[in-house]
């Protein structure tokens, strides 16, 4: 059924009108409320039957299912994250995290305050299963039951939250970290709701660097001082994860530095990409490939995008402003990666400024001089590669921030891949 169907069904039980039902339901699924729960909530307000089905079934978070309707599950409680968010034209605090048991863990959503912190033992009752991101994930709500277990859930998973950033993850709820702020900038932005006030950067700790968005713009995160933030969550921004700061984040001084380290982890290709995305990594691998849509090309002065025949996709034809690239293929045998170098980087890999490389192209009548002389340079060589991580549907992509030849010793390099393989 999709939404109109269920919105007359509500309509015709509860006897009011279709439209209202409607806009109510439209409002609850754009929240990520799940269908069941939020036809529970309609059926509430309107004063009818809250139309509970069977009793759920009691399931181990390994066995649940995206396809699981309501279940019953016995876990410890790992994480709650809280956060506001604006339902029906009010905020409303929602709480997120993890639930565990023996066999695995699983993500929440509570619509409702049930009292249960890091480290409690429970069984929640009729929790509804959706799924998020091609995985389930449990939904509390009104007609969902929480109680105490005096006996303790065994899990291999602790509670409490604390994470270095390189394990962080978009979708993480309830973390806490310890950072030293590296970048720090207030601005405006527009939103829904209007303008609003944020404070972002980037935040690093002796495993990685993350961007960071605060939306409550605290003027004490400086550039260079430390922090303990408590009950933070992630998203993605831009391929990568962003550590967000709400008005439940509890931020603290630290009275010693948080160590950072200036070079990026270094990482095969294929586990890079297996991330999902990482702010600052760096991978080494042959080149194997200069793309189409290298070397010369022309950008949207609107939107940046890069023009195909004087045509931009969003504002059609306009006058292109000239820019630089390189998209390069990387493999080191774990996988494949494409590199994406800007103006900058690209200009030191000619060997040229961006004029005299426009000058070879009049003079040749040809823009492909530049991309094939850059082919010739690079193509077959061993590179070092530092930057942003992407990965979606269409593959992974590197922004690069350094670039440079290889200087490892590709025989140490050999040995000790044949020692994970025959391991």
């Amino acid at each position: 059924m999709n939404v109109d169907e269920h919105a007359e069904e509500l309509a015709s039980t509860l006897g009011v009108d279709k439209s209202e039902v409607k806009s109510d339901l439209e409002d609850l699924l754009s929240y990520s409320v799940p269908i069941d729960e939020a036809k529970q909530s309609i059926r509430r307000k309107h004063g009818g039957d809250s139309g509970e089905s069977a009793a759920p079934t009691a399931k181990g978070i390994s066995d649940i299912t995206p396809e699981d309707g309501n279940v019953t599950v016995t876990v410890k409680v790992l994480t709650v994250g809280r956060r506001s968010i604006r339902y029906q034209g009010e905020e409303q605090t929602i709480r997120e995290g993890e639930f565990a048991d023996a066999t695995g863990k699983i993500s929440y959503t509570s619509w409702e305050d049930f009292g249960f912190e890091p480290g409690d033992s429970v069984t929640i009752g009729n929790a509804n299963v959706r799924e998020w991101e091609g995985e389930p994930e449990l939904n509390l709500g009104q007609s969902s039951t929480v109680a105490v277990e005096t006996t303790p859930v065994e899990t291999p998973y602790e509670a409490g939250g604390d994470t270095d950033l390189v394990d962080l993850r978009a979708g993480d709820r309830g973390r806490n970290v310890e950072v030293q702020i590296l970048e720090s900038e207030e601005r405006v932005i527009s939103g829904r709701e209007g303008d609003t006030t944020i404070r972002s950067g980037v935040v690093a700790d002796e495993t990685g660097r993350l961007p960071f968005t605060d939306w409550g713009a605290r003027p004490e995160l400086r550039e260079g001082e430390t922090f303990r933030f408590e009950d933070v969550y992630v998203r993605e921004f831009r391929g990568v994860p962003q550590v967000n700061l709400s008005e439940f984040t509890t931020v603290t001084p630290l009275a010693r530095d948080v160590p950072v380290n200036d070079e990026a982890p270094r990482m095969r290709i294929g586990e890079a990409v297996a991330s999902g995305g990482m702010f600052d990594v760096e991978v080494v691998g042959n080149l194997l490939e200069v793309r189409d849509g290298s070397g010369l090309i022309e950008r949207c002065p609107d939107c940046g995008r890069v023009l195909q025949n004087g045509q931009c996709r969003t504002h059609g034809d306009v006058d292109g402003e000239d820019d630089m690239r390189v998209k390069a293929i990387l493999d080191d045998g774990s996988g494949t990666v494409t590199a994406v170098l800007g103006r900058d980087l690209t200009e030191q890999l000619y060997g040229g400024t961006m004029a005299e490389a426009m000058e070879a192209a009049r003079e040749a009548m040809d823009k492909e001089v530049v991309a094939d002389e850059i082919r010739r340079q690079v193509v077959g060589r061993e590179f070092r590669v530092r930057g942003n991580l992407s990965v979606d549907d269409y593959g992974a992509n590197l922004e690069a921030t350094e670039f440079a030849e290889s200087e490892d010793d590709p025989t140490e390099r050999a040995t000790a891949l044949l020692g994970e393989v025959t391991a």
